[in-house]
């Protein structure tokens, strides 16, 4: 397949089938006047498209006419009538953002059934009879659905091999930041490294997440396509290199601060270098849908830093701490190389077993929908806030059209509903690209009637515009602005409306519809009032102990990727991505936030650590069978874990006192545990557990002083960022 056919351009196929489809029967039957509905309900029908096996999109479409179809004639049914379309359009923002909290999937449906009502007014003509527009914006959704499934026959695997591509290449951003910690010539800026790579996973457990909800919307059906199951093992061997690569044996600045006159820091960065390009291979190769070629230069650069190692080992053989987790690391990142070696081997037995489960969370049944949404209703809740902000801004819209009786003024309101995002940075974002786009829309625009286009080069360039909005929708939000707007236009031109005067009215609704989003963002329920890095901190912690909890249990009991053991690896990740997002948030907003921003970041360093520190154990589950059978190392390791777990699960909540006598205890434990191994501590088995469980304590000091030095001295926000 060639390179420019990827998931953008086949994504963009059938919006472009499907205009072309209606332009024709436009021409055809010379229904100019008809043109807009009809087009605008293929894009709607292109905003709610889902990825999944066919019988689900066949589910998708019908639930998703059955949604447009209410909203559409609900909305109709008002149009004329200014109190009751107000609370209609009022109830109806409310209602479909407040069904996003059951899930993204639905979040997405209800998000398009709420632009269709949008699209149910700005297609409105009086003298139209009233179920014309509906239903002709279900033709529309309709023809779309039918034409995205033909699409989907033709590449049925396509968007799920390209979240597997994104994963691999944000894994080899990820190895390429972790390979700036061995760089010799700046053993300093640790912190900066840390954060950044922090970052690099949160935009990596993003890109798993999505590929996870890919495959498992592929895997509900009892037949499994054999490119399915080939992209399930790509995605856990992904998965098996993110916790080697993030684990943690050591102090890096020390261990850099050792090694720097050595070529062995040198090979290690070279090795990291050398796997993240092959990372980058395997995206790309699954991108171009061609086979992945093992690089032998990783087997070279293998063989020489082994040899390195037994060197730098007979010069420096009384380091026998150091040594052990120098070759740790090794062992790590060999394992990586297995994984890259034997990407396309079949995987059997006990461990495909294992793995042969994708979970991903799902609300079913009505009870449970509504137990879900209910649980929202607090302004705790950000999905709250944002449907009551929501709300409110589209009731000021429509009430200004009403009041004003604008003509198309609703282009306000549609403006105020895509720019309002959940957070406040966001929405900054989006007004500005919302501008720009239309700015450049409307003067190129502008040019359409010196050009005085026949109907067919009208229809035409509503084909292209259309098609471009969406190719450049979900990357490029102003150039997706600017050819909506040129079809907006256009279309405008098509049904015979003055294109000059839809032209201003475009532009200033749009000004108008963007303040009052902004308004909405800034001053009603604004998220610097509702900060919650405490908890969501508190979250990250508690999902690290479980995440250790599960590593302690396979130690004991035997390695196994199960499904409970991904999940709770998982959870720990996702909790330092969203930890990580909210203080990209306060780093973008720095006047409202200033009181957060050090102890924020001194957080995430810690919860990476704590992170790190945990997957190294996890990395090492397999290595375990020797000290299972020492019955005097485990009756002192499990105890001593089992209080590092007690005590991160209850960090917020212990007192100083019983914080300090349980520190200690771990520490005199810690201690006596050390002494008494002394002599297996050359052996790497032993040495690792031992060496993590320290490591661990070491920071829950600083941890636990972290939030209750900086987070209850900062219960409220500095009043005067407000």
């Amino acid at each position: 397949m060639n390179q420019w056919l990827n998931a953008k351009v086949i994504g963009a196929i059938p919006i472009f089938i499907a205009v072309n489809i209606a332009a024709l029967l436009v021409w055809w039957l010379d229904i100019s006047q008809q043109s807009m509905p009809l087009v605008l309900g293929i894009i709607a029908g292109g905003l709610v498209d889902l990825d999944n096996r066919l019988t689900g999109r066949l589910k998708n479409i019908f639930y998703t006419l059955l949604a447009f179809s209410v909203s559409s004639l609900c909305v109709q049914l008002t149009l004329g009538k200014s109190l009751e379309f107000t609370l209609l359009m009022t109830g109806l923002t409310f209602v479909f953002t407040m069904i996003g909290a059951v899930g993204q999937r639905y979040s997405t449906i209800a998000f398009g059934t709420l632009v269709v009502a949008l699209y149910t007014i700005l297609t409105y003509l009086p003298d139209t009879i009233w179920y014309l527009n509906p239903l002709l914006i279900l033709c529309g959704t309709l023809l779309y659905s039918l034409v995205t499934v033909i699409v989907y026959l033709f590449f049925p695997n396509r968007p799920v091999q390209e979240s597997v591509a994104r994963s691999f290449l944000a894994l080899a951003e990820y190895l390429e930041a972790k390979s700036l910690f061995f760089d010799p010539d700046d053993i300093e800026h640790l912190e900066t490294k840390q954060i950044t790579l922090a970052m690099k996973n949160s935009g990596l457990i993003t890109a798993f997440n999505a590929c996870r909800t890919a495959l498992f919307y592929r895997i509900r059906g009892q037949y499994r396509h054999s490119r399915t199951t080939k992209m399930i093992q790509y995605y856990f061997s992904a998965q098996d290199i993110h916790e080697r690569i993030n684990s943690s044996h050591f102090d890096y600045s020390t261990l850099a601060e050792r090694l720097k006159n050595t070529d062995l820091i040198f090979r290690i960065q070279r090795l990291l270098e050398l796997q993240a390009q092959a990372c980058r291979d395997i995206g790309q190769s699954l991108l171009q849908n061609q086979s992945y070629i093992y690089n032998l230069r990783l087997e070279k650069a293998i063989s020489g830093i082994n040899q390195s190692f037994e060197h730098y080992a007979q010069n420096y053989p009384t380091d026998q701490k150091q040594l052990i987790a120098i070759k740790n690391l090794l062992d790590n990142l060999q394992s990586v190389d297995w994984q890259l070696r034997h990407l396309d081997q079949e995987q059997s037995g006990q461990e495909s077993s294992a793995k042969a489960q994708i979970y991903t969370e799902q609300v079913t049944g009505l009870k449970n929908i509504w137990l879900t949404i209910y649980s929202h209703f607090n302004f705790d809740s950000q999905l709250f806030r944002h449907s009551v902000r929501l709300s409110i801004v589209v009731f000021i819209c429509c009430a200004i059209v009403e009041f004003f009786q604008l003509d198309r003024g609703y282009w306000i309101l549609l403006t105020a509903v895509f720019v309002c995002q959940p957070n406040y940075s966001a929405t900054k974002l989006r007004l500005k690209q919302r501008i720009i786009g239309t700015i450049l829309g409307v003067i190129v625009g502008s040019l359409l009637p010196y050009i005085q286009p026949t109907i067919e080069l009208q229809l035409g360039l509503i084909v292209v515009t259309s098609t471009l909005f969406f190719f450049f929708r979900t990357n490029n939000y102003s150039f997706s602005t600017f050819f909506i707007t040129l079809q907006v236009l256009i279309s405008f031109d098509v049904i015979g409306f003055d294109i000059h005067s839809a032209m201003y009215s475009r532009l200033i609704d749009t000004l108008l519809g963007a303040l009052i989003a902004w308004f909405g963002v800034s001053y009603l329920w604004p998220d610097w009032k509702y900060l919650q890095l405490d908890k969501v901190a508190h979250q990250a912690i508690k999902s690290d102990a479980k995440y250790l909890l599960f590593v302690i249990a396979q130690l004991q009991f035997g390695k196994c990727d199960n499904l409970n053991y991904r999940i709770a690896r998982r959870k720990a990740h996702e909790y330092a991505t969203a930890l990580s997002a909210t203080l990209s948030n306060i780093n973008s907003e720095p006047q409202h936030y200033r009181d957060y921003q050090q102890s924020g970041f001194e957080l995430l360093k810690l919860n990476y650590s704590l992170l790190s520190y945990i997957s190294a154990l996890g990395a090492y589950r397999k290595n375990m069978r020797e000290i299972r059978q020492s019955s005097a190392f485990a009756a002192e390791f499990y105890p001593i874990a089992k209080k590092l777990i007690y005590a991160l699960e209850r960090i917020e909540d212990l007192t100083p006192d019983v914080f300090e006598k349980l520190r200690v205890n771990t520490e005199q434990a810690l201690s006596r545990f050390n002494a008494e191994q002394s002599d297996q501590l050359s052996q790497s088995a032993f040495s690792v557990p031992i060496q993590q469980l320290n490591m661990i304590s070491r920071i829950l000091p600083n941890l636990y002083a972290a939030f209750h030095r900086d987070f209850q001295q900062q219960t409220e926000p500095n009043p005067s960022a407000d």
